[in-house]
């Protein structure tokens, strides 16, 4: 057996920080750094950042040697180490899109939501390109999700876990790792035994881990079981381990872990033996005590005391509040739920975890709701366990469990048979990310979840929620310049709208529409959506949305250069504002009008209605906008050759504003 290297994750405080062996392999990766490569041979300079790679099956410690090797060469890349995993611990190979995301988020870089994963992993190899980074791609399946990666820069170094090959990356040459060395071995399991119970009987241990196949993952189960049993002695858990018969039609390779966890698996209490097996339902692989209770249905402090169980015993790894079931043992416990428990009453753990999720993320975004509010009373209500005492301990929990939702909200989704459930946990996540970070900052998260919904409402014919994913959707992409595909979902809610027979969505559909069009300098088109929008609202009798749609549509018409229809556009919508009583944007209107007056070469008209608005601004009571409406005067005034009013108006306006001053201040931005 060769060396071998290990970060157990078990019990034991001393085997989390120590590394076993793996001497060999570690001298081999350092030495294949500094090897010339088929260009350097060849006289041409690196083009890309090297990769090295270590294969192994999960549980060989094929991680835990990539990170001690990354500790290792942390002082050689000055601007860090940037890690992602390539794989979820139940198999699910993360999207590129995700990933790479994940990457950018790590670099504090905004990444565009809805964008492609050709432009996200642009944008990465672009980031790395000018920083000397050590990039660590845990569990890839394959060379198609690490070479979108890596950065046409030879100061960054990538490291890669995979089971196999990275066929299709030139110049890597795999380290492939095997069991630990008897040596190593029985050093990590003295850190669970202790020295006593090894050094009386090295035979045996010596022989346990031959057992174990020399796998750390295996050592690790073993370890933990007889830390549990103080009295059982070495020999005696090696014979109980030769004794479990092995599954014939398991690879040879997988049956010492196998062994090992069976024998872990078999000495818990039955309530505990089906939270773990039910631990292969949790989102990402990652739980809480939540969750774990929600899944068992049972309290939340039994829940925590089973899960602590767990990482005693190597079961689960702990990262603060949250555990992590290891992608090694998640096919062994999936194949045990399958074998043991029943569907309907999986379905069922599912649906309770899932109204557990709904109810927590209702709880974090009430807390951000004013004392008094509906919400806080409902809050009130909740049993203790799922309150929040304050709004940022409710931030905290979204950010460290936001993996674990969206893959919650995911995983919803695509059962098909939950989509009661997935919509209303999908709407949850959206409330709550909306309430603590904001809709800008957690754009990219919000857009997939309305694909998500998206999805769910095409696959149920729900046609009001159709449109309104879709409008959704294409806001986000009006926002970040991709008007071409918002305008081609606005009109597809417009359709979803029509046929769900929704006022609302038609009309907001059709004013974006307009909008989309007005964006991409077609006027004409934008004008003729504007007015349809316009005559659905004037039926309905929404007067302030008519006076709103008089404004749009006078802002294309301005633009097209068609001045005489602009103004009869403005003062219909000055109308509708003096009927509704709304001084302000009455005043807002009578400015614009103004402009397109200047515009036609009517100063004289412009200067007069300029007047006017100010006046009305005045009657409102809003001081910052007839502030800005002075110095739209003033602008108008040196326009006709009158400086000497300019300047008296402008002084209005400082005086209005007081300290802050005029300077950079304008009607746009009252």
């Amino acid at each position: 057996m060769t060396d071998q290297a290990v970060d157990s994750g078990g019990p034991a405080d001393a085997s989390r920080d120590q590394f076993f062996g793996r001497q060999r392999e570690l001298k081999s990766l350092r030495a294949d750094i500094e090897r010339a490569g088929l260009d350097t041979i060849a006289g041409r300079k690196a083009p890309r950042a090297r990769v090295l790679l270590i294969a192994g099956r999960p549980g060989s410690g094929r991680t835990a040697l990539a990170e001690e090797l990354a500790h290792r060469l942390a002082g050689d890349y000055p601007d860090g180490v940037l890690r992602t995993r390539l794989t979820e611990p139940g198999g699910r190979r993360v999207p590129m899109e995700r990933a790479a995301r994940g990457l950018l988020d790590s670099l504090e870089i905004a990444s565009p939501p809805g964008a492609g994963e050709d432009e996200l992993t642009e944008m990465v190899r672009e980031a790395l390109a000018v920083r000397r980074m050590l990039l660590f791609l845990d569990d890839a399946g394959d060379a198609e999700q690490v070479d979108p990666l890596l950065p046409d820069n030879p100061d960054c170094l990538a490291v890669a876990v995979a089971q196999g090959p990275l066929t299709g990356i030139p110049d890597v040459r795999p380290c492939t790792l095997g069991g630990m060395d008897a040596k190593s071995a029985i050093e990590l399991l003295g850190t669970f035994t202790g020295s006593v119970r090894i050094t009386v009987d090295p035979q045996a241990a010596e022989t346990l881990a031959e057992e174990c196949g020399g796998q750390p993952a295996a050592l690790v189960l073993v370890g933990g079981w007889l830390a549990a049993r103080p009295k059982t002695s070495v020999a005696d858990v090696a014979k109980r381990l030769r004794a479990l018969p092995d599954d014939g039609e398991q690879p040879r390779s997988v049956r010492p872990l196998a062994r090992a966890f069976r024998l872990v698996y078999e000495s818990l209490p039955p309530a505990a033996a089906r939270i773990l097996r039910l631990l292969a339902l949790a989102p990402a692989g990652l739980a809480d005590a939540h969750t774990a209770s929600a899944l068992a249905g049972c309290s939340v402090s039994a829940a925590q005391t089973t899960l602590n169980d767990f990482t005693a015993l190597g079961l689960v790894h702990r990262s603060g509040h949250q555990y992590e079931v290891p992608g090694a043992l998640a096919p062994l416990l999936r194949a045990l739920l399958e074998a043991q428990d029943r569907p309907a009453e999986v379905q069922l753990a599912r649906a309770r975890m899932l109204e557990r999720t709904v109810r927590q993320l209702h709880s974090c975004r009430a807390v951000t709701e004013p004392d008094g509010s509906p919400a806080r009373k409902k809050l009130a209500g909740l049993p203790r366990a799922l309150r929040f005492a304050t709004a940022p301990a409710a931030a905290e929990w979204l950010r460290i469990r936001q993996p674990a939702l969206l893959a919650s909200a995911r995983l919803a989704v695509e059962d098909g048979e939950l989509d009661t459930l997935a919509r209303r946990l999908v709407a949850a996540l959206v409330r709550a990310l909306a309430a603590h970070r904001g809709t800008e900052d957690a754009a990219p998260e919000l857009y997939g979840l309305h694909q998500l919904v998206l999805g769910v409402a095409e696959r149920r014919g729900l046609h009001r929620e159709e449109a309104a994913a879709l409008l959704n959707l294409a806001d986000l992409d009006a926002q970040t310049g991709r008007t071409e595909e918002a305008l081609a979902r606005y009109r597809a809610a417009l359709d979803a709208g029509r046929a769900a027979n929704d006022p609302y969505a038609t009309g907001r559909a059709m004013e974006s529409v307009g909008g989309a069009y007005q964006e991409l300098g077609d006027w004409q088109r934008a004008a003729d959506w504007y007015g349809r929008a316009l005559a659905q609202r004037q039926a309905r009798g929404e007067r302030a949305d008519e006076a709103r749609l008089y404004g749009r549509l006078a802002t294309a018409h301005t633009y097209a250069g068609r001045y005489g229809d602009a103004l009869r556009g403005w003062r219909a919508a000055v109308a509708g504002y003096r009927r509704l009583g709304d001084l302000p944007s009455q005043a807002r209107a009578l400015s614009e009008a103004a402009r397109v007056q200047e515009y036609a070469g009517r100063p004289e008209e412009s200067l007069h209605t300029c007047r006017e608005a100010v006046e009305w601004a005045r009657q409102a009571g809003d001081v910052r906008l007839q502030a800005a409406l002075q110095l739209r005067l003033a602008d108008t005034l040196d326009r006709i050759g009158d400086p000497a009013s300019a300047r008296l108006h402008r002084g209005t306006a400082g005086r209005l504003l007081g300290p802050e001053g005029t300077e950079g201040f304008s009607l746009r931005n009252p």
